[in-house]
């Protein structure tokens, strides 16, 4: 990755939907994530976050067209997050990041803001 290249720009709109698909395959192999969406069908969910990555890894701005400013905590504060909810979540990403190619540099960068909004997302001890 050039240091002028974004996430978006080096990964491409095709990866970063494979990698919100495997996300949620994982997440349906885990129970106690898989039992904080109440719809049978994530689709609309892998949809939002697909949306979301492409905004915040420098790509098209649909997620705030649609949906605003994204608030994680604000709209995540319904569930109890706390330390094991947020390594659940983390392990379900980085396992999806496994499952695409990825330069280690990109690599790096997509964890470490993951885990970064990780950290910020717990809201119970």
């Amino acid at each position: 990755m050039n240091s002028g290249e974004s996430i978006f720009d080096t990964l491409g709109e095709a990866k970063i939907k494979t990698l919100v698909t495997e996300f949620y395959n994982q997440v349906k192999q885990t129970p106690d994530l898989r039992k904080l969406y109440p719809e049978k069908d994530l689709s609309g969910a892998e949809e939002r976050l697909f949306l979301f990555l492409l905004h915040v890894f420098g790509g098209p701005h649909t997620y705030l067209e649609k949906r605003g400013h994204p608030m994680l905590r604000r709209r995540h504060f319904q569930w109890s997050i706390d330390g094991q909810m947020r390594n659940l979540w983390l392990n379900c990403m980085f396992k999806a990041m496994d499952s695409i190619d990825i330069d280690p540099n990109v690599r790096e960068a997509m964890m470490s803001y993951f885990i970064k909004v990780a950290n910020h997302m717990i809201n119970k001890e």
